[in-house]
Order: structure tokens, then C-alpha cells, then sequence
């Protein structure tokens, strides 16, 4: 690969980091609402397959759809009869699913569905490779608009919450419960 698409790669990747965060949080509040996962590990696994690329500086099997099925099955495997600790690490794999969500990763069925198409990684792109900066920053500040919402939604202007938040990767049971609501 040469030394000018290393660094497309690398710079794209590192700019897509709130639309990312703010999708897959905003997206696991729709989706799950629930108070004990860790939504920091929910973040990471957003973000992890672009921070590889920006490291290696090329597409890798991060952005494939078996990544995060095999992660999850391997957690399942080692976590039996260890229900806490199954609902801690599950948050990195279900991230991960929501940045091939987000990043639109199904566009290119060659890295997508690997190693199904072909073992190669060698003319693999990431979806992030291929938008304009004007695209890039948009999807920025939209990412930054739902983590803004997500800060109102999920109470972290309280400060106990937001320790909560910062220490555990949970939500307070008030906010995701509504029958635990005192309003």
C-alpha cells in the first residue's frame, strides 16, 4: 500500500471519533436501555476498528462482519457461569457491531463478509476512506449532537450520575427504568 493512501487512511480514520461514540451510545439507548452494561466498553468497540486502521494504516479484519461474532463467541465461551462479567465484556463486541452499522462496512462486501470473498486484504478499503472532509466533519457534528443529547437523556449533568457514568460505564436505573422513575 503505498505511503499516500497510509495516510488517507490514517487521517480519516482518526477524525471519525464523535460520530462514532455518539452513534453507538445513542443507538444502545434505543436499542437495549440497560443500566449495568458498560457503555465506555460500548464506546471503545465504536471506535476500535478505525483506531487499527490508524495505527496499521490499512483496512483489517476489524472492519469485518466475522471480527465481532468471533470476540462475542469467545467471550460467551470463557464467561459461562459468569453472568457479570459475560454483560462487562459483551459491551466491546456489541461496539463493535455498531461501527460497521455506522460506518456503513457492508458497502464493501470484500472486507465485510472476509474471509468468505477471499483471504486479501490488499485492495480492501473502509468506508471512512472514501469521504470528503465536508462529509467527515458533518458526520462529526452530528456525532457531537447525539452525544449532546445523550449527556441530557442519561442525567450526566448530575454529578452522581456522571461519576457513576465515569467509574462503571453504567446509567442510574432511574433513567433507564421508567417504572423506577420518581416523577
Amino acid at each position: 500500500m503505498s505511503r499516500v493512501r497510509r495516510t488517507s487512511y490514517s487521517v480519516t480514520a482518526s477524525l471519525m471519533f464523535l460520530w462514532f461514540a455518539g452513534t453507538a451510545l445513542v443507538a444502545m439507548w434505543f436499542t437495549f436501555r440497560d443500566p449495568a452494561i458498560d457503555h465506555r466498553l460500548v464506546i471503545f468497540g465504536s471506535l476500535l476498528p478505525d483506531l487499527v486502521v490508524g495505527l496499521s494504516g490499512s483496512a483489517w479484519a476489524l472492519h469485518t462482519l466475522l471480527a465481532p461474532i468471533m470476540l462475542m463467541s469467545i467471550f460467551m465461551l470463557v464467561t459461562i457461569g459468569r453472568r457479570h462479567r459475560r454483560r462487562l465484556v459483551l459491551a466491546l463486541p456489541v461496539g463493535m457491531f455498531w461501527h460497521l452499522v455506522f460506518d456503513g462496512a457492508w458497502m464493501n462486501t470484500q472486507t465485510f463478509w472476509w474471509p468468505i470473498t477471499g483471504l486479501s486484504f490488499a485492495d480492501a478499503s473502509i468506508p471512512a476512506s472514501g469521504r470528503s472532509l465536508n462529509l467527515v466533519l458533518l458526520l462529526e457534528c452530528l456525532g457531537f449532537v447525539a452525544l449532546c443529547w445523550a449527556w441530557r437523556r442519561m442525567g450526566l449533568g448530575n454529578s452522581v450520575r456522571r461519576r457513576l457514568f465515569i467509574r462503571t460505564g453504567r446509567l442510574d436505573r432511574e433513567i433507564t427504568d421508567p417504572q423506577t422513575k420518581s416523577h
